[in-house]
């Protein structure tokens, strides 16, 4: 099995020095600093370079400037996704939006996650837990979601909140870490 594969199947994988996934960063890099460098009124060129920096796209959709993310392959947006300026996915596992979510500013999404033991994180090794977060899900700005987070339908993620665990559909959840605080009615 090589790196990528076993970065597609959650295994301990070396992203540093597999020259695979070295080039596939690099080009997604490029990909991003070309969309960031562009004007924001060149909306359609903006478009037209997300259609190739994303796996999946609806056709509704904004992605303020700046973005930044590593491969670009593994994120899928719903219909009708809106995020605000500096959004960071680190996606060598799979990060899927539903439809109508908005994001605030600054926030990250981390599909990334590094060994516990120092002998092993010190030898570059990583493993990725996707991230999946259902419809009309709104996040407020400087919010962190970690590594195998699922957020459901219809909620709410407070600002500045670390999302380290599920979060249930139709509730407000906030805190470091990120706690439900609210069921919501009528969702």
């Amino acid at each position: 099995m090589n790196e990528k594969e076993k970065m597609q199947n959650g295994l301990l994988y070396d992203a540093n020095y597999d020259k695979e996934l070295a080039e596939e960063r690099i080009k997604c890099k490029n990909l991003c600093y070309e969309y960031n460098a562009l004007a924001p009124g060149e909306t359609e060129k903006r478009k037209e370079l997300i259609k190739k920096i994303l796996g999946s796209v609806r056709e509704n959709f904004l992605i303020e400037q700046s973005f930044q993310c590593d491969y670009g392959y593994n994120i899928e947006i719903g219909e009708n996704f809106y995020s605000n300026h500096n959004l960071v996915i680190l996606d060598p596992a799979k990060v899927t939006f539903g439809d109508n979510v908005f994001i605030g500013p600054n926030c990250g999404f981390y599909t990334a996650e590094h060994p516990l033991d120092a002998e092993t994180r010190n030898k570059g090794l990583e493993t990725a837990k996707p991230i999946k977060v259902g419809n009309n899900v709104w996040f407020g700005g400087n919010v962190v979601v970690l590594p195998g987070v699922t957020i459901g339908d219809n909620t709410v993620i407070g600002a500045g909140s670390v999302v380290t665990k599920n979060i249930p559909s139709n509730v407000v959840a906030a805190g470091n870490p990120c706690k439900v605080i609210k069921q919501l009615e009528n969702n």
